[in-house]
């Protein structure tokens, strides 16, 4: 069964000046942003999509227009990009390759004139659906999170792009009280924090955060001594965490639980611990729902998650000295199913992608209060599951 089948119902670079997009030490600024380059992962099976789809996303207007489409890629479903622009990483969220019960992972050259990929190479993944792809900080690696293997493999990435041969893989072990969901580990993403020194890999089956050091020049990951994961509440299902940029926080959104934890985060010994548990969704809502996306807004001033059912993005003020939230408000995605969404460097727009209903939304986002507006640009995109903006 792939991870799908758990959540039923549910303008040229040359264009762009003073950008910067390396979030990995700071916050994005954009300066004089005109066009960028959106890249749209989706699921290509089972439905209509071909592929990667190209936008170019007018930061100073809100619009998109449509570039090009990067077919015979199967089910691209994460996506990431090198800070050059230069090299674009994806994960194949499949069970089985090259005859092997194995996800995927590709890498491209990517030309950001005219929005077209060319494929370099292809590497087993190691793990069946493949669903999230970070890269380390001096960007020699790349890091996977395989969900129905409940793994992490570590793939070094040589000077002209191309994936090698995994140098790591670490295996997660538990479950949760969710048996429809937490029947075995489930590994759905892993992120470095800004220092390039720990990573933290959520994992919905075993509702633990496991923490790693990072050997940057062998590519390895060894268990935190000090420690080993954070233990989310039974049946949390931790699945996406952002370590703030610039001060000692990270968030994680928990898929199961509808939650989201702020958390205390000491760089020296790579250790979380939680300061508030807030809901994702509104005190009268009884409907299903499970979460999905989480980001900071490029100021480092709120943070938005996505609600699958109620179908909404989730604001909240973040309170930079005590890293505690507080509810900004909910926004309906016009859409179905918004498994994941982006907000552009500039801070002035997020882009939500509708997964169900096959579309992109655009709202403005009010760098003041937080709060989003619909800017009325919709375009149609198959099964779109990520964006990424360069």
């Amino acid at each position: 069964m792939d991870r799908r089948n758990f959540i039923k119902g549910i303008s040229s670079a040359a264009a762009i000046t003073s950008i910067t997009l390396n979030t990995r030490r700071g916050f994005a600024v954009a300066a004089d942003s005109r066009d960028l380059l959106l890249l749209v992962g989706t699921y290509t099976t089972g439905t209509q999509s071909k592929g990667i789809y190209t936008y170019r996303f007018n930061s100073k207007t809100g619009t998109l227009r449509y570039v090009s489409t990067i077919d015979n890629v199967t089910d691209p479903s994460y996506l990431t990009t090198d800070t050059s622009g230069r090299f674009l990483y994806a994960v194949n969220e499949t069970l089985e390759y090259d005859g092997k019960k194995s996800g995927a992972v590709s890498s491209f050259t990517l030309d950001r004139q005219n929005g077209t990929l060319t494929l370099l190479n292809k590497q087993p993944s190691l793990g069946g659906a493949p669903c999230y792809i970070t890269l380390s900080n001096e960007e020699k690696h790349a890091v996977v999170a395989n969900y129905i293997a409940g793994n992490v493999s570590v793939f070094p990435i040589d000077s002209s792009g191309r994936l090698g041969t995994n140098s790591d893989l670490v295996q997660h072990v538990g479950t949760g009280p969710r048996k429809d969901r937490q029947e075995a580990a489930h590994a759905h993403s892993v992120d470095l924090d800004r220092n390039g020194v720990f990573a933290a890999s959520c994992d919905l089956g075993a509702d633990k955060i496991y923490l790693y050091k990072f050997d940057r020049k062998a590519g390895r990951l060894t268990p935190n001594p000090a420690q080993e994961f954070f233990q989310s509440p039974a049946g949390a299902g931790p699945r996406h965490l952002r370590f703030y940029p610039n001060r000692d926080l990270a968030f994680v959104i928990n898929e199961l639980a509808c939650t989201v934890t702020a958390l205390k985060y000491d760089p020296a010994h790579g250790k979380l611990t939680e300061i508030q548990t807030i809901s994702t969704l509104p005190k009268d809502w009884v409907g299903e729902n499970t979460c999905a996306e989480l980001q900071i807004s490029p100021d480092g001033n709120f943070l938005f998650g996505s609600n699958r059912g109620h179908d909404s993005i989730v604001g909240y003020k973040i309170d930079q000295t005590s890293g505690r939230l507080s509810l900004v408000g909910h926004t309906s995605t016009a859409g179905q199913v918004p498994r994941n969404f982006i907000i552009d460097p500039s801070g002035g727009y997020l882009l939500a992608a509708n997964q169900k209903s096959n579309n992109i939304v655009v709202f403005a986002l009010d760098r003041l209060t937080g709060k989003l507006r619909p800017t009325g640009t919709l375009v149609d995109v198959p099964a779109p599951v990520c964006l990424r903006l360069i």
